[in-house]
């Protein structure tokens, strides 16, 4: 389960007064300098003018990529401020302020038990700057060393976040909302965070589906997990097919959220999450460097479990169902070989032509059995494929759908989010890729396009449901520190299914419940 988070507040003194470790300040360029809003100047002020100076002569302007720190020497109640580029105010989204808090605050994180003050800017939108700011402080504040020995006196913890208001903006039940939801979504991506940086002999499939039910039973979620021996009865070849050959037998986990009332009939938005929590290839065995990442094959599970902690929250006026297709793909004597031809729950035929191809295999199924639900619609989430990094980078997640309705409510609810989407296209061409010989379809063919075979591999499971993929397979880790993101898992999707789920809400609820939930 997810550690506590540092406790956040809401501050509306002058930070002149606040006690503090460090007093963060983000900064906005103006004509290629540092802009002084009036909490930068009253802070330069009560420093006799030697910030702006000091900042001046080593070149802070305020660009997005800019840090500056200067000890007050006594002068202010924080020892130190820092002060935290956000570019050209035209350019400056709730992005650009979630970054900068994550980066200050992995920047001040050199001492142990850091208090820090964080100055909401003047000119950003109230509810929208301090709920990014507080998701970046608090995601900037992450760090998974639990399995060091040593190096632990390197870097310090956050002990207290407070977000001071903008000068003359008071304290109301939005703001207040706008927080709690920031501390929440955080503290969900970071626990989505650490299930993906474990290491993959402590999270097995039974491992996950026990933090699964620890989920549900903190959040009070329905859930429920079925083994080989029910897979089997649901008709799953494919999945089971996935999972032999590893000592660590395969899971099907359900987490659900029910509204009460009328509500609880709805058609539900169902969740899909793959969850090879570790990939080797199979019998089509990855090279030993294609393997070392590979305990983050569960990036799209972890995800979605954070999302329903949120979900558990939000209480949404319509069902929300997660399902978490987990398996180890594993060599042995028992795994499934590569011209071997797997029966799915739909019935449809599917000859292996790679064993390293097994996260569709794992989705087709329970993409298939989500399907009868008949949910309102279905978005699934996978570190699917190497393709979608070589057509889109590390930091962009490929979208596919059958329905533009619903692919544009996702893409919204990414720019909203803060995370970068494209959708791809479903080329019927791209079909002939996976033709077979010997069954209804295979599951891999050429490498030109493989991104996209994949997703019309699924799209064979989803029936008339509308359906989103999200592949994830750059955007699921990041390789470096930027931001607030560190080096490792980064929660990817967490935020943008949220802010699906919170707009399929608005929508659900009378006019006047939508005005206050806006």
């Amino acid at each position: 389960m997810p550690s506590s988070p540092a406790p956040v507040s809401l501050a509306t003194a002058s930070v002149l007064r606040l006690d503090a470790d460090v007093l963060v300040v983000p900064v906005l360029e103006s004509d290629g300098k540092a802009a002084l809003d009036g909490a930068m100047t009253d802070v330069d002020r009560a420093l006799g003018g030697h910030l702006h100076r000091a900042a001046a002569a080593e070149g802070f302007k305020g660009r997005a990529d800019q840090l500056f720190q200067f000890h007050t020497q006594g002068r202010l109640p924080a020892a130190r401020v820092v002060l935290v580029g956000l570019g050209p105010k035209e350019r400056c989204t709730p992005e650009h302020l979630r970054q900068a808090a994550g980066r200050a605050v992995r920047a001040v994180l050199r001492t142990k038990g850091v208090q820090v003050v964080l100055q909401l800017p003047a000119t950003a939108d109230d509810a929208g700057a301090l709920r990014a700011a507080a998701e970046g402080a608090l995601l900037g504040a992450y760090r998974f060393d639990r399995y060091r020995t040593n190096g632990a006196e390197e870097r310090g913890t956050l002990g207290s976040l407070r977000m001071a208001l903008p000068p003359g903006v008071r304290r109301t039940e939005a703001l207040e909302e706008a927080l709690r939801l920031g501390v929440q979504v955080a503290q969900a991506t970071n626990h989505a965070r650490d299930l993906v940086n474990e290491p993959a002999a402590h999270l097995t499939p039974e491992r996950l589906a026990e933090e699964a039910r620890q989920v549900a039973h903190a959040a009070g979620l329905r859930v429920r997990v079925d083994g080989p021996e029910e897979l089997a009865r649901l008709k799953m070849g494919m999945f089971l097919a996935v999972g032999q050959g590893s000592a660590n037998a395969p899971r099907l986990i359900e987490l659900g959220y029910v509204p009460k009332g009328k509500a609880a009939t709805a058609r539900p938005l169902v969740l899909v999450g793959k969850a090879i929590t570790f990939d080797s290839g199979g019998l089509s065995l990855k090279p030993a460097d294609g393997m070392v990442e590979m305990k983050t094959d569960m990036a799209g599970a972890a995800a979605l479990l954070g999302v329903m902690e949120v979900v558990a929250a939000l209480k949404p006026p319509f069902p929300v169902v997660a399902l978490l297709g987990a398996a180890e793909n594993m060599p042995s004597g028992t795994a499934y070989r590569p011209g071997d031809v797997l029966t799915s729950r739909l019935g449809k035929t599917v000859e292996v032509t790679n064993t390293d191809a097994e996260g569709r295999l794992v989705l087709g199924d329970v993409l298939a059995y989500a399907a009868e639900r008949s949910p309102a619609a279905m978005v699934d989430v996978a570190t699917l494929t190497g393709a979608c990094i070589v057509a889109l980078g590390q930091h962009v997640v490929g979208l596919w759908s059958t329905d533009d309705a619903l692919a544009e409510e996702v893409v919204l609810a990414s720019r909203r989010a803060g995370e970068a989407m494209w959708r791809m296209p479903l080329v019927e061409l791209q079909k002939e890729n996976l033709r077979s010989e010997v069954a209804d379809m295979k599951n891999a063919g050429e490498r030109q396009g493989a991104a996209i075979a994949a997703a019309l591999f699924l799209r064979e499971f989803v029936g008339s449901v509308p359906w989103v993929h999200l592949d994830i397979a750059g955007p699921s880790v990041s390789g470096k520190e930027r931001g607030y993101f560190v080096k490792g898992a980064t929660g990817v999707t967490v935020r943008t299914l949220v802010e699906l789920i919170r707009a399929r809400a608005r929508a659900a609820a009378p006019s006047e419940a939508r005005t206050r939930a806006s």
